[in-house]
């Protein structure tokens, strides 16, 4: 049975979901209404824009959610270290050790990507962005800082790809780990030239 539901946050964990399975040309209204137990009329009350408007507020979740559990963490820790260990950590939860596909990216990987352009390019651009200025405040210069920044994004997103389409949700979980591994040589690397140099 569902329940009730009153308010617009009540209604969108489940609309996630759905267009995560169906994507956004597949979730019809009649499968939200079906989901939801709401009507067209309740729904249209919610959301006046209709389907835009909610994968537009459910885009909006990711990414308050995302500023909040992973890139404001990032940048407030106490260490380089503790940052990217929990930045590991909450990626792996939001993504339930593989078994939740980055809807964002399912997004950008069809025509989808062209109604809500914003939303794609700064939900990616922004993860980029936090880990550049980490890395670079613990002294990695620019250019090799957005180099590791892009491919920690690349190689989680990859492996959210991979471990999808081969149904199995352990590669992701094996990719975190060796991107872990992989990306603390490069910041060693990193600032062992730099201390050469000097």
């Amino acid at each position: 049975m569902v329940e009730r539901i009153t308010e617009r946050g009540d209604v969108l964990p489940l609309l996630s979901e759905l267009f995560r399975e169906h994507g956004f040309e597949g979730t019809t209204l009649a499968l939200i209404s079906q989901r939801t137990g709401l009507g067209k009329g309740n729904l249209y009350h919610l959301f006046p824009g209709g389907k835009q408007e909610m994968a537009e507020a459910v885009l909006a979740g990711i990414d308050a959610w995302f500023e909040e559990h992973v890139f404001t963490p990032l940048e407030q820790a106490e260490s380089l270290e503790s940052g990217l260990a929990h930045m590991f950590d909450a990626v792996a939860e939001y993504f339930r050790e593989g078994h939740r596909i980055c809807l964002v990216g399912a997004f950008a990987l069809s025509d989808t990507r062209d109604r809500f352009p914003d939303r794609v390019q700064a939900y990616f651009g922004r993860w980029i962005e936090v880990v550049q200025r980490v890395l670079g405040r613990a002294g990695i210069a620019p250019e090799p800082a957005l180099c590791l920044a892009e491919e920690v994004v690349l190689r989680v997103q990859g492996a959210l790809v991979l471990a999808r389409a081969r149904r199995q949700p352990v590669l992701f979980r094996r990719a975190l780990d060796r991107l872990r591994e992989d990306l603390q040589r490069d910041l060693d690397f990193q600032l062992n030239n730099r201390r050469r140099r000097r």
